[in-house]
Order: C-alpha cells, then sequence, then structure tokens
C-alpha cells in the first residue's frame, strides 16, 4: 500500500548513519509522508525481522495498514520508492544518464564510505569524538557512565571494522588524497550547477550528501579540511538536508550532449580510485583469495575481499548491459578515457 498521512513509511536510522541521512533526504525531497525515528530509540516499536541488521530501515505499511514489512539497503530502496510513487523522481529519464548516476552513486556509497570510516575510526581525536557523540542518540538521558559503556563498545567494534572497509597504513595516504579530490572536484561541479545532473537532485547527490554529512559536518579532521578549502560544500550540504520545498521540472536535468568537463572530472575520480578497487576485489572473491591487492593511484592497495561490494559491480555490469544499443554507445563514449570504461570492457 502506497504511503500516505494516515499510514506513512517508517524510517528507523541514525545521524551518524550516511545511508540514513541519504534516504531520509531523498523521502524529504520526494514529499513521501514519513517518520523519522531513532533506531534503537524507545519509539521505535516493533520490528519486522530482517536478515541482517543494518541502517537505515524503511518499515511499509501494508494493505490493511500494518507495518508488517520491513527492508534494508538505500540504493535498491531508492529504486523501491521510484516504482511505488510517481513525481519528484531522482533517477534522470534519459537512460544514458541514469546509468551514469547510478555509477556515481555507487561510487558515494562504496568508495567514499571508505574515507567516511577511515577518518571516524583511524585518528584519535576523532575515535574520541566519534565514542562521545555517536553513542548519545537515542540515549539523550542515559548516564555518563552508560554512555562511557556504550562509547568503548561501538569504539571497539568499528575500529575492528577498518580492516574490513580497506583502512590501514597501505591505503590511507590514498584514501585521504581521494577525499581531497573529491572535494575539490564536486565543489568545481556546483560552481556550475546546483546539483551533479543539473537543476534538480539526482540518487547520486544524495549518495555523495550521505557520506559528506558526517566528513562534512561531524568528524574533526575531515570537517576542518572541508571547511577551510570547500565551503561551498559545506553549504550545499546543509541544503540537500531538505529539499521538500524545491521547484523542480523535467527540464532541469541537463542533456547528455555536451557533456560538461566538471562533470567528466567526476568520473575521472571514479575511474581513478574506485574502478581498479572494484576489479581486484572481483578477482579476489572468484579466485578465494584472502586479500585483494592492487595498485591504485600508483600507491599499493590492500584489504580483505568485499563481497557487497562484488555484487555492486555485478548489478552495475548488468545495468550496463541492458542499455540498448544506441545508448551502450553513448555511455561508453562519455566514459572513455576516465578508468571507468575498463569496468564495462568485453
Amino acid at each position: 500500500m502506497p504511503s500516505d498521512h494516515a499510514h506513512p513509511l517508517k524510517l528507523l536510522g541514525s545521524p551518524g548513519s550516511p545511508y540514513s541521512r541519504k534516504l531520509r533526504a531523498v523521502l524529504r525531497f520526494r514529499r513521501l509522508p514519513h517518520r523519522w525515528t531513532l533506531r534503537g530509540s524507545k519509539d521505535e516499536g516493533e520490528v519486522p525481522e530482517l536478515r541482517v541488521r543494518l541502517m537505515p530501515v524503511l518499515v511499509f505499511p501494508g494493505p490493511e495498514g500494518r507495518y508488517d514489512e520491513a527492508a534494508v539497503d538505500s540504493t535498491p530502496l531508492i529504486r523501491r520508492l521510484e516504482r511505488e510513487h510517481a513525481g519528484r523522481s531522482v533517477i534522470p529519464p534519459d537512460p544514458v544518464l541514469a546509468f551514469l548516476d547510478a555509477l556515481l552513486e555507487d561510487y558515494a556509497d562504496e568508495w567514499l564510505t571508505k574515507c567516511m570510516f577511515h577518518y571516524r575510526w583511524a585518528f584519535p581525536a576523532d575515535v574520541a569524538f566519534a565514542g562521545s557523540v555517536l553513542p548519545r542518540w537515542g540515549a539523550i538521558d542515559k548516564s555518563e557512565a552508560e554512555i562511557a559503556m556504550r562509547s568503548k563498545l561501538v569504539s571497539e567494534r568499528q575500529i575492528g571494522r577498518l580492516a574490513v572497509v580497506g583502512s590501514n597504513p597501505t591505503t590511507a595516504r590514498v584514501i585521504e588524497e581521494s577525499y581531497r579530490r573529491l572535494l575539490h572536484r564536486l565543489d568545481a561541479r556546483l560552481t556550475e550547477s546546483t546539483f551533479v545532473f543539473g537543476q534538480r537532485p539526482a540518487a547520486s547527490d544524495f549518495g555523495l550528501y550521505g557520506q559528506l554529512t558526517q566528513l562534512v559536518q561531524l568528524d574533526p579532521i575531515p570537517m576542518a579540511l572541508a571547511r577551510d578549502e570547500t565551503p561551498r560544500i559545506v553549504a550545499w550540504i546543509e541544503q540537500v538536508e531538505d529539499l521538500s520545498g524545491l521547484g523542480v521540472d523535467e527540464a532541469d536535468w541537463i542533456a547528455r550532449s555536451p557533456f560538461p568537463d566538471s562533470l567528466r572530472a567526476l568520473f575521472c575520480e571514479v575511474g581513478r580510485v574506485y574502478a581498479p578497487f572494484l576489479l581486484a576485489n572481483a578477482r579476489a572473491l572468484e579466485t578465494g583469495a584472502a586479500h585483494v591487492e592492487c595498485e591504485i593511484d600508483g600507491k599499493p592497495w590492500v584489504q580483505r575481499p568485499f563481497p557487497y561490494q562484488g555484487k555492486c559491480l555485478a548489478t552495475l555490469r548488468a545495468e550496463h548491459s541492458k542499455l540498448t544499443a544506441d545508448e551502450h554507445s553513448a555511455v561508453d563514449a562519455l566514459l572513455a578515457g576516465t578508468g571507468c570504461e575498463v569496468l564495462f570492457a568485453g
């Protein structure tokens, strides 16, 4: 049953979760009735059983208004909402631009999150800040002793996941340099257009926004970098927070030709860091290797294989294969020379 004001969608998440912020911003822009609740708080109520415990959780009203279905994973949830609710789409109508938008969204979700996780949990100052703030969401009235216990548990668990995400002494420089370049390339794009694909937001805008809410608004080290070098990004994040009042029109999307150099530069960044990782990760998963080992941006990269990101590459390739011959040629021409084309070669 489509959500309405009597039976709104329920979004369970946390301000410290980039994917929660991403999906909440989409719901706000699309003006879809929803109720935002902190995950794990006393207001959460009963939640249908999930196979995996991730954030955010979107709970759907059933045919009789009962909240009997819950789902996770922001990207497929955004596509489901597109199918079930008309108007104020976040997917460009041109299949070529829609594919490019999906590729950039995937980079934001799966590579830029490495930057977010690295800065939050690899630096003592950021660890101390995150450890003191994150456990308080949904627990404002808890005692300092309880918060200290929660902080220890959260910090130890997340620091232990650095190896899974790919943050380590070998990869640190690649991650930090890629974050700084992304800030400047996005800043250059936003000097020409309010959003990545025009004067209205696409799914990739919300993917970038989600990760940057943490990097630019919360964690001290990357926040200071953004505020010193790219204040436009700081302002943009505040703007994307709630776009429910933004007027949009189909003419607000860019045309595929001429393709802006500032947008091409973003895909050059995707090809520079994310594409070689995806290919190396896929090889490691296929061969059963214990580690992903490759070169990214002229420097060594090593981490554990990441099965979900293998699924991401398969999904992107499947979507690429669905394009018509003309669309296929247009995408390949636009990506030629960016480094992204290797993902779809052959």
